[in-house]
């Protein structure tokens, strides 16, 4: 009998490990992995306020970064407007360790005073970064985000979507917007992925448009603070 409970007794304790490995692993993550963290560069950049600031700067939270331009007329709102309805019903405790990140591929437009009121229509706890071009560029290299001036001015007048797709290398395509009367105002091909990079400001994962929108990182947002927040 003796034997019996002690058998029984170590069965429950292997069951209760089991259940405590459960709830402390996180669940499986989407999006395209790093093969090893790559560690952002000390770019020097401006941030939405205008104080400066570099590209690896961290604080322990768990940056979603995307790239985009506040003349942008469709992915780039929708893909923040998505970030910013995920952003608001999460708790408060995974709010405390996430910040979005908006980051131009226009700064002879974007200045940090029109990045700051750009974001200011989403969420205005969301940040942004500008910086001269050729830095920007640079971010965008590391990010592996494409990043393609605009071209010489046509009369363009269609729009053509981002690519959808997740590849790290793929860019995403955006045409001309144009303002009444037919004048050029942008036009810009850039990646439209989201990075995560992680409490110690180093690239870890991508998630792709279509992923953002599905809400695959969405559901994953838990597990990504449980994996890379912190320093």
């Amino acid at each position: 009998m003796k034997g019996l409970t002690a058998a029984l007794l170590a069965v429950a304790a292997v069951l209760a490990g089991l259940l405590v490995f459960r709830q402390f692993t996180p669940p499986e993550l989407r999006g395209d992995a790093m093969d090893a963290p790559v560690p952002l560069p000390a770019l020097n950049l401006l941030d939405e306020r205008g104080t400066p600031t570099t590209l690896n700067q961290a604080d322990g939270r768990v940056r979603l970064v995307f790239f985009g331009f506040t003349r942008c007329p469709d992915v780039c709102p929708a893909t923040l407007t998505n970030l910013k309805t995920t952003f608001a019903e999460l708790d408060p405790d995974l709010k405390r360790q996430l910040q979005v990140q908006f980051v131009t591929v226009d700064p002879e437009h974007d200045t940090p005073n029109v990045v700051r009121d750009y974001l200011a229509r989403f969420d205005s706890t969301f940040t942004g970064l500008t910086g001269k071009a050729e830095t920007i560029d640079e971010a965008a290299r590391k990010m592996f985000v494409g990043n393609v001036k605009p071209l010489p001015a046509e009369d363009h007048t269609e729009h053509a979507g981002h690519d959808m797709g997740s590849d790290p290398a793929a860019d995403g395509v955006q045409t001309d917007e144009v303002q009444p009367g037919g004048a050029q105002v942008a036009a810009r091909i850039h990646g439209d992925h989201v990075s995560v990079v992680d409490g110690q400001g180093r690239l870890v994962r991508i998630y792709g448009n279509d992923a953002v929108i599905a809400g695959t990182l969405e559901r994953d947002l838990p597990g990504l603070v449980r994996v890379y927040a912190g320093r």
